[in-house]
């Protein structure tokens, strides 16, 4: 088919597959895989044609297969299996507001995705038109954020706030840019991956008119990481959007440091940091994508020390309950004390520091108050001062000597 029609971002949505008689023409689709398509109460299968055409259609263990393409394994029960395992709805103030932390919240936006992942922590509405937002639930969260000084961080996400229709989108970021304390907007997405072409020059000055806007994507697996996905990434970097990845650790798929090495170099040839390596919530149909902690902390045992230390990510466990993220790690610190502190390095090598004599903690003066600072919209900018008359103080190019 031609390249330009491939590349639109609205055929690749358009013509998403979900039928067992449609995956047949690109998938050798097993017989589990065929009794858990044609099951009752499945959670919602689309794929875009581009997504498809990356998955190893005769291998049925394919780490890409096995996220998208459901299996009967679903439908097994699980010790621990929660309908809403982050206890999200009790911090709802507001429909489609997750507010747990003091100064930042999630503003949940639409219930639909690019692609649906079978581990998906939000099942529970995503992928069911009828539980989508409308503008009078965007106008709610809006008015709960206004009302909320505290507030100075949001997380736009969903479902996939870059499925969404562009328009719905730039009224979202626009109302809230336009709310003084809101000092940071943030974006959760996996529709890069899933849908790469959807970052066009419209998105990408939609975001550059509206910083700082921060960009999440969620990547599982280096074969995710194809050509299309790094030109992608290339245009949010050069609109100014600082780009990050959250991982979930999934068993069968990328649960060895292996594959997690490679992912996390290769995310950031791309220049995107990996930020966040998530334990799979307890949530139905995701019993068999879940590991054990240990195997996390190995993992990045694995990581820490054999790569650039930007590139390993925090292991966080989602706590039930609704607690937040919890980070954990390999254990370095052996002993502690005031005066000596007892390491182990990622080699395995032990050593000692041994802390000051006469430290006294609480001696720092308090922050003055943020009026007595020149806020961040007042620092000059390079055309500023190449604009600014020059003084004698000034070498040829207005820069200071």
């Amino acid at each position: 088919m031609p390249q330009a029609e491939w590349s639109d971002p609205r055929w690749q949505m358009t013509h998403r597959l979900r039928r067992p008689s449609q995956l047949r023409d690109v998938i050798k689709l097993t017989e589990d895989e065929e009794a858990a398509l044609g099951g009752d109460d499945l959670f919602r299968v689309d794929i875009t044609p581009y997504f498809l055409s990356l998955i190893d259609g005769d291998d049925p263990h394919c780490p890409l297969r096995l996220q998208v393409i459901p299996s009967s394994r679903e439908m097994e029960a699980f010790d621990g299996r929660l309908p809403d395992a982050n206890s999200e709805i009790e911090h709802e103030p507001v429909r489609g507001i997750i507010h747990k932390y003091p100064d930042r919240l999630v503003m949940l936006v639409t219930s639909s995705c690019t692609s649906y992942c079978r581990y998906c922590t939000r099942s529970r509405f995503v992928g069911d038109g009828k539980q989508n937002y409308s503008h009078s639930d965007w106008a709610e969260q809006l008015r709960y954020i206004r009302e909320s000084p505290q507030v100075r961080d949001v997380l736009i996400t969903g479902g996939d706030p870059l499925s969404m229709a562009r328009n719905r989108l730039a009224e979202i970021i626009t109302e809230l840019r336009a709310i003084p304390h809101v000092e940071i907007v943030r974006i959760g997405t996996r529709a890069p991956v899933f849908n790469p072409f959807v970052v066009d020059d419209e998105l990408c000055k939609l975001l550059a008119d509206n910083h700082p806007i921060w960009l999440n994507i969620h990547v599982n697996h280096p074969y995710e990481l194809t050509p299309e996905l790094a030109q992608a990434c290339s245009r949010l970097s050069s609109a100014g959007v600082p780009l990050g990845a959250q991982t979930v650790l999934l068993a069968g798929i990328n649960d060895s440091v292996e594959v997690q090495r490679r992912l996390c170099t290769e995310l950031v040839r791309m220049r995107v940091r990996p930020y966040y390596l998530y334990q799979c919530d307890s949530v139905r149909g995701a019993g068999h994508f879940r590991t054990s902690v240990t195997k996390g902390i190995e993992i990045i045992e694995g990581l820490r020390g054999h790569i650039s230390g930007f590139a390993v990510p925090t292991y966080v466990v989602d706590s039930p309950g609704g607690g937040g993220k919890i980070p954990v790690g390999p254990n370095y610190l052996l002993s502690l004390s005031p005066e000596r502190a007892v390491l182990r390095n990622w080699a395995g090598e032990v050593s000692e520091y041994h802390g000051p004599s006469g430290y006294r903690s609480g001696t720092t003066p308090p922050l003055r108050g943020p009026k007595s600072h020149r806020a961040p919209t007042e620092v000059p900018t390079v055309s500023d001062r190449l604009s600014a008359p020059q003084t004698p103080a000034e070498d040829a190019e207005g820069f200071e000597v």
